[in-house]
């Protein structure tokens, strides 16, 4: 980016709800049906219908204003936003326009160089359009309307975004958070979670911003990021060429990494707000806020303190397993069992992960029971099989037989490590038998063979030697 410009970026995402129904009628909340199945007169709006609140919607507001440490609203209504589109049965959409459920909150980004707090000036309660397909029909446009009253919440951002580094970040942090509090399945590409990026460039150290531009139309974070930095740099080009910057909306081309106008916005959309008369006004208590609290889940922000902090693990390793919340409680599980954080973490992240990854497999089809990874460790923290040998050997073997003992298992494959010193010292004698040459190096100050000598040792006794009390010995014996 040209270093005379900073960018300026606002972020709209909408998160469709896992609730069972809609959000102003009973018909099913569903991804995936046949088109134009999950519908009723409600949401075809036909004359006469009455829509009536989802209250698990209000539930999920708030529990996602509370995590984003927003105001929520004691008293809201809503709004009839009307337009005009194929896929809006009733011409208008049920929406919070003056009344918000939540004002006020901030989000945390991690960056390279640190945190960063991004404003969140509202979070409202909406409901979805239907959709409009446009590439199954050579001639016509076709409209599945199972999306429309799907429940939305709109979560939109100040404009405290200043690169495309940024706007991923903070896109991961909500998708994460969302899937945490199990109210969103955060999928851009099913589009259940959407972003709308609005761009604008200034000079830096100016105050007033430049005109915006907004893009739509992005199913993926990093899609987003692509459309910013494409957008950034377009509208710096056209800047420096003395052109004017067009208030548009303008939609991303994937393919060819680019942005293409789609409308003017030059004059205000004119969507005639006026209040819902077909729903009453919301009461929000104190004591309604205070149960959603009570029911909070754990949350990433507060894991990560509890692994870095408590457990003793380094940011890398907490970060990974807050990835997923499915992950984190299963290592939440293991360390249930075991206060060895550290190994319980390297086997999560590595064995684990791995095995997962070569399947295509997710933490919640793994047939091993947490307490298994703990009795693992349990057996290698009391020296009876090595690391390594557990990691080639007897992991393998315990994925294939999920409810046997690991210490069954690892007798069973004649792997358990031994720490007689007798045995150890005859191996030790062997070994330096074989290797004259290298125990007078050793002698002669080329310590670093010490690392050679117990290769020897554990190729011999095929990893079954006690490593710890292998290299105390063999010290003794080599001085």
């Amino acid at each position: 980016m040209n270093e005379a410009y900073e960018a300026v970026i606002g972020l709209e995402v909408h998160a469709q709800l896992l609730t069972k129904s809609k959000a102003y009628s009973n018909d099913i909340n569903e991804y995936g049906a046949r088109p134009n199945t999950n519908v009723s007169a409600i949401t075809l709006g036909h004359p006469g219908t009455l829509p009536k609140m989802n209250k698990q919607t209000i539930d999920y507001a708030i529990r996602l204003g509370l995590a984003m440490n927003c105001k929520i609203a004691g008293h809201q209504h809503f709004a009839r936003k009307n337009y005009f589109y194929p896929d809006l049965p009733k011409g208008y959409q049920i929406t919070q326009d003056t009344t918000p459920i939540c004002t006020n909150g901030w989000l945390d980004i991690t960056l390279a160089d640190g945190k960063k707090k991004i404003g969140i000036t509202r979070i409202h309660m909406e409901e979805d359009a239907g959709k409009s397909i446009h590439d199954m029909d050579v001639y016509d446009t076709l409209v599945d309307l199972n999306r429309a009253g799907t429940p939305l919440l709109e979560i939109v951002t100040e404009p405290d975004l200043r690169s495309a580094e940024e706007a991923h970040a903070y896109l991961t942090e909500v998708r994460q958070l969302v899937r945490y509090l199990d109210i969103c399945d955060g999928n851009m590409e099913e589009g259940s979670l959407r972003c709308d990026a609005n761009i604008s460039v200034r000079k830096k150290g100016a105050e007033a911003f430049g005109t915006k531009v907004e893009v739509k139309n992005m199913n993926s974070i990093r899609n987003v990021q692509r459309a910013i930095d494409f957008e950034i740099k377009r509208q710096i080009e056209a800047l420096g060429k003395g052109e004017e910057i067009a208030q548009e909306t303008r939609s991303f081309d994937a393919v060819n990494g680019t942005t293409i106008s789609m409308r003017s916005k030059e004059a205000a959309n004119d969507y005639r707000y006026f209040p819902e008369p077909d729903l009453p006004p919301i009461y929000v208590s104190e004591e309604q806020i205070a149960k959603v609290k009570s029911n909070m889940p754990v949350l990433p922000n507060e894991l990560f303190l509890r692994y870095t902090e408590k457990y003793g693990l380094s940011a890398y390793d907490a970060n990974i397993l807050i990835s997923s919340k499915a992950f984190a409680n299963y290592y939440n599980a293991v360390v249930q069992h075991t206060s060895n954080y550290k190994a319980a973490a390297n086997w999560m992240i590595g064995d684990v992960r791995s095995f997962l990854n070569q399947r295509g497999m997710e933490i919640e089809e793994l047939s091993l029971a947490p307490q298994q990874i703990a009795n693992l460790i349990a057996i290698i923290d009391e020296g009876k099989v090595a690391t390594s040998i557990a990691s080639q050997r007897l992991f393998p073997v315990m994925l294939e037989r999920p409810n046997e003992s690991p210490l069954a298992l690892a007798e069973e494959l004649n792997i358990i490590q031994d720490s007689n010193q007798d045995a150890i010292a005859d191996y030790i004698e062997q070994i330096m038998a074989n290797h004259p040459d290298e125990v007078n190096r050793y002698k002669s100050g080329e310590q670093q063979l010490i690392g050679f000598f117990m290769g020897q040792l554990m190729k011999a006794s095929k990893g079954k030697l006690d490593p710890k009390t292998a290299n105390q010995l063999l010290r003794e014996k080599l001085s």
